[in-house]
């Protein structure tokens, strides 16, 4: 009896442990200890509706009104809405469809977060800039997850 209660604590400090140590590295791959982030500048987190929107932008209105209606008649729907593209799943090798979902959560973002990297003006020129090549929007929409991830 008394060795089944020692491997029972056994048992248990190791599990302890195992979770001590795992709680560090599970942020950056998936696992039994995964935990999504979702900080409140990502387009999951826009998408969700948990803080109001921006009043300049609307969550209803198109990416035709705000990228113009060039930008949104080449890649996408006229009438996809920015709420929509926010919670798009597409952006896996699909380069454009990373921009758009990033683009507009930084555009958000240069609209309610007074320290973002961008300024409102900056986001739209970038992402229409972007929209030339495939390697453009791939590398423009790296940059806009980038500055989601840190902005908080």
């Amino acid at each position: 009896m008394d060795s089944h209660c020692s491997l029972s604590r056994l048992v248990l400090v190791s599990f302890c442990l195992l979770c001590f140590f795992a709680g560090d590295s599970s942020a950056a791959r998936a696992g039994f200890f995964y935990t999504r982030h979702r900080g409140r500048c990502t387009p999951q987190y826009w998408s969700s509706r948990r803080e109001a929107w921006p009043r300049m932008v609307p969550e209803r209105s198109t990416v035709e009104k705000m990228f113009g209606v060039m930008v949104a008649k080449e890649r996408w729907r006229s009438d996809l809405t920015l709420v929509e593209s926010t919670a798009r799943n597409d952006e896996e090798g699909n380069a454009y469809g990373a921009l758009l979902k990033q683009g507009i959560a930084a555009l958000l973002n240069s609209y309610a977060r007074r320290s973002f990297s961008y300024a409102p003006w900056e986001v739209k020129t970038m992402l229409i800039q972007a929209m030339i090549s495939e390697p453009a929007a791939r590398r423009q929409a790296q940059k806009f997850k980038a500055a989601n991830v840190a902005c908080d």
